[in-house]
């Protein structure tokens, strides 16, 4: 019966969260500036009867609200952060709302607000049916740049969880997995000497040199590493001027590898590198650790739990009208993504002209898989069992982090996944507070088989603060 009540109460308020993703798409802000959004929720969930802890790991826009008391404590994870230069409105045409804007082409609009949801609906359960538990909403910034979660989990606010449940908008429906990469991103500043380039380069130290060289030896090193590393740069000061010596340049790194001892081991190649160019160039270098990501700990368990509350949420529907936007977006993407789009679908067993997909796929990928991509979600599940699932959101073949996903995201499209996405993330949350703890058991019990004890430790180091940029 209390299942029933969660999906009644959700469908008779989806408006009012509809109302605050679309406030928040409105008003996109990058990682660590997320003001607006953090206010908004926090707002929302006190007047909901959340207590609320602001400020986490002394970042302004983290924050945590709980509400219950007693054990088990389960935590449902928000986002809401938008990208650099993703400002688009609702159309299937580029139109940015603000030229070179943010904008929310990772859909972190809805991450975050079906989490409010989720847990607000699950409060007027606890109270109505007086159950022992608690609940959280962790509103976790700076997702984008990898690093919000792990400044929280360096805080230890997720230590005394018994499990996280998350969800991220896709084009599909289904359980995430597959783990994503672990990553470190570094940036190393060079110092050099200036002179002038024309009449006295042999009085310069070039500091862009040492930038150069690294990147040469980075690319030298590329043929020695495991496979499925990888190693992006881009150069972020390379001088002034042509005609001076630059006694100051630098270039920022994201090191991807399988597993945490993976990415820390190139981390200690690069470093070698970096030092080994401002031996050559007579430079001097420093760096600064900006990220540490986890690599994702899949829990099957509490990823079946997700999958299977597909029924009891009731169908994911999509107007003539939503088709007709999903039709004009895709009909956007280059050839080689459509063809893509294409082998993944008969992967995920989808027909190839099902451009809003509405049925559940419980994709399981045999032998050992790593995804390309990298989440600060990985850092939470090395410290306790966390269970993901994707929703459809957009159209078959968008990929996240482009103007078409933005699009999506601020359409009805993505306002159905996400009230979906707060449905599977308060059943599931119900089931694991009511069901006598035997779920938990068997997450926590997968958990500690995968992680063999080893105790979770912050790949960001203990100096390095977080920027405080709102």
């Amino acid at each position: 019966m209390g299942k029933k009540q969660l999906v009644d109460w959700l469908d008779e308020n989806k408006k009012t969260f509809e109302n605050q993703a679309l406030q928040i798409w409105n008003r996109p802000e990058v990682a660590y500036t997320e003001a607006f959004a953090s206010k908004l929720q926090i707002s929302v969930l006190r007047d909901a009867g959340f207590t609320v802890l602001s400020g986490v790991g002394d970042v302004p826009t983290a924050f945590v609200a709980e509400y219950g008391y007693g054990s088990p404590t389960i935590g449902i994870l928000g986002e809401f952060d938008a990208l650099p230069g993703l400002s688009q409105k609702v159309s299937s045409v580029r139109e940015p709302l603000i030229v070179n804007g943010p904008g929310h082409g990772c859909g972190h609009n809805l991450l975050g607000t079906a989490g409010v949801e989720a847990v607000i609906a699950l409060k007027e359960r606890l109270a109505e049916e007086k159950l022992t538990g608690t609940i959280r909403y962790y509103g976790c910034p700076a997702e984008e740049v990898l690093s919000g979660k792990t400044f929280m989990a360096r805080a230890g606010v997720f230590d005394d969880l018994d499990a996280a449940l998350t969800w991220h908008p896709g084009h599909s429906n289904t359980p995430w997995n597959i783990p994503s990469s672990a990553l470190t991103s570094v940036e190393f500043f060079f110092t050099g000497r200036a002179a002038h380039a024309g009449a006295a380069p042999h009085l310069g130290r070039s500091a862009l040199d040492a930038v150069e060289l690294t990147n040469i030896g980075a690319n030298y090193l590329r043929e020695h590493v495991i496979d499925g590393s990888r190693i992006h740069y881009t150069i972020t000061n390379g001088g002034e001027a042509p005609n001076i010596v630059p006694d100051k340049a630098s270039v920022w790194y994201y090191l991807r590898g399988a597993n945490r001892a993976h990415v820390d081991e190139l981390l200690e190649r690069q470093v070698k590198i970096a030092q080994g160019a401002a031996l050559m160039t007579e430079t001097e270098v420093t760096w600064e650790i900006k990220a540490g990501a986890y690599d994702l700990n899949v829990n099957e368990t509490l990823n079946d739990l997700l999958f299977n509350q597909k029924d009891e949420a009731g169908p994911l529907l999509f107007t003539e009208e939503d088709l007709a936007l999903a039709g004009a977006l895709a009909a956007t993407l280059e050839p080689s993504l459509q063809q893509y789009a294409k082998k993944r679908q008969k992967e995920l067993g989808l027909a190839e002209d099902d451009l809003l997909p509405t049925a559940f796929v419980n994709y399981k990928p045999t032998g050992s898989v790593t995804g390309g991509g990298s989440t600060d979600v990985g850092d939470v599940s090395w410290i306790t069992p966390t269970g993901q699932i994707m929703t459809t959101c957009a159209p078959f073949g968008v990929q996240v982090h482009t103007w078409q996903a933005t699009a999506a995201f601020g359409s009805s499209i993505g306002l159905k996944g996400m009230h979906h996405a707060a449905k599977l993330l308060a059943l599931s949350t119900y089931e694991l507070l009511t069901d006598g703890g035997n779920l938990l058991s068997l997450a926590q019990a997968e958990f500690q088989k995968k992680t063999q004890g080893k105790p979770y430790l912050p790949a960001i180091p203990e100096e390095v603060k977080a920027p405080i940029l709102v």
